[in-house]
């Protein structure tokens, strides 16, 4: 029996095809990888197979999970698989949790009400589910690295953390089929190895996987069949030994030539003669008992590109919020060039979902910006086009739109204000090789023409070499 099929998946906006005519199969304990481009329409896949797609989108075919067929568009009757059959691990990790609960108890939680069976209505039965669920839940987070963040809230993490988080609290419910989407998006080197450790575990116990990634690297440590959508359909597919080893179509190959390995030696020249837009002294921070710095001196010119590197939870975003003024120090100053306005300072967040507003449209939130600032709303629609974003995708939601799309808005709308310093906050972890190199190459022109400075957090070693001329080291 197959954990998952699909026959003639299509997810349709109007009269507008999204996603076309998907067809695959997933035996039991077996993988199947997605990758593409944002925007290609994988997590529309996900979201049409889960019965939760955004509103105003419908999808037709048929769905068959662990042997239950159900008609595409009858979304409601897949919803009570969620968690028992099949679980979602979203692209934004900020969506996936709780910002009230502790992280411990987004874990336990999942344990207490999915995976362990019913405990009946007796007072001890209660307190000994509870009492396992937070001896599981603690376990799991010791395994990932995340054990002194336990008694936190969500917004006490970093984004790497968070996605680790929202990765246990999803796989805590021990679902047959988990379809995970991006699941080591903005993480270390030794974070991926734990998260691709984790997945074939649970795939040697019986676990199918749907796994939507930009991630070439995890795509071929997770073996099993492969496929490459583009433009909502897929052009390629086959092992992912065969189709990433020899791809056949253009599109393929672009894709994996993209990669920032294989980008040409950094041209970006240093600029230490150039003034200062922000001098760093003796700069300090910590939190409680956890110290993240301590003594860090810099000087970040206009014009220059900087890297801050560190294993995730080092205290990078924390860095960049110091400097931008968002944060106050333990000790040490932060010394801004006199005469800017407080836009001359932008920032890309790593989670873009973070940086609007939920339930206005995205033209209506850059049409609020443009006339709030007197910008000119034909430069940010000429971005918008160098970056791929069809002016359709401004009337939908920031959740209504794929993580990678969003990100690319975001540089979009810091890019308009001209801004003096950048911290671009893993601005492309969310896009594939090939847009993350067209998006790369376009803020480091527009950077370049305006003399911005920019600090950026990247866990990518190769783009970090390719891209900026130094970097400060969190440790």
């Amino acid at each position: 029996m197959s954990a998952l099929q699909l026959e003639q998946l299509s997810v349709w906006h109007g009269d507008t095809a999204l996603v076309r005519d998907i067809s695959f199969d997933i035996p039991q304990g077996g993988v199947f990888t997605l990758l593409g481009e944002s925007g290609s329409g994988k997590s529309l896949l996900a979201q049409a197979i889960m019965g939760k797609l955004p509103r105003g989108l419908r999808c037709e075919g048929r769905i068959r999970i662990a042997g239950q067929a159900s008609d595409a568009a009858q979304q409601a009757s897949r919803h009570a698989a969620w968690g028992r059959q099949i679980a979602l691990l979203p692209q934004e990790p900020w969506l996936a949790l709780d910002p009230t609960m502790k992280a411990w108890r987004q874990v336990a939680e999942t344990y207490e009400l999915v995976s362990q069976p019913a405990a009946d209505s007796q007072n001890d039965s209660l307190r000994q589910a509870r009492s396992g669920a937070r001896t599981l839940a603690m376990r799991a987070l010791q395994s990932l690295g995340l054990g002194d963040a336990a008694d936190k809230y969500p917004f006490m993490i970093s984004g790497g953390m968070a996605q680790r988080l929202a990765f246990l609290a999803t796989h805590a419910a021990g679902a047959p089929l988990m379809i995970i989407d991006e699941p080591t998006k903005g993480l270390d080197h030794d974070r991926r190895a734990d998260v691709l450790a984790l997945l074939q575990a649970a795939q040697r116990e019986g676990m199918s996987l749907l796994c939507i990634t930009h991630d070439v690297w995890l795509a071929r440590a997770l073996g099993g069949q492969l496929a490459v959508m583009l433009d909502g359909g897929m052009i390629e597919r086959g092992t992912a030994a065969e189709v990433l080893a020899a791809p056949q179509r253009q599109y393929t190959r672009r894709l994996l030539a993209a990669d920032p390995e294989q980008w040409p030696a950094n041209a970006t020249p240093e600029v230490p003669d150039a003034a200062p837009v922000v001098t760093i002294s003796g700069l300090s921070k910590s939190f409680a008992k956890q110290t993240l710095f301590t003594g860090i001196d810099a000087r970040i010119a206009r014009g220059e590109v900087v890297a801050i590197s560190g294993p995730s939870g080092a205290g990078k975003t924390t860095f960049g919020n110091l400097v931008l003024g968002l944060m106050q120090p333990d000790s040490g100053s932060v010394t801004r060039a006199a005469g800017l306005a407080p836009t001359a300072f932008q920032k890309l967040y790593q989670d873009p979902v973070a940086a609007f507003a939920p339930r206005l449209t995205l033209r209506r939130s850059l049409r609020d910006l443009v006339r709030l600032h007197g910008l000119d709303w034909n430069e940010l629609a000429h971005l918008l086009a160098r970056m791929r974003i069809a002016d359709t995708l401004l009337d939908r939601r920031p959740g209504e739109v794929s993580g990678g799309e969003l990100q690319r808005i975001a540089l979009a709308r810091a890019l308009l204000l001209k801004p003096a310093l950048l911290f671009a906050d893993e601005p492309t972890s969310r896009l594939d090789p090939v847009s993350q190199q067209e998006v790369m190459q376009l803020m480091l022109e527009q950077c370049r023409q305006h003399h911005c400075a920019v600090l950026l957090v990247t866990h990518d070693p190769h783009l970090a070499a390719r891209a900026t001329s130094r970097s400060i080291a969190l440790r």
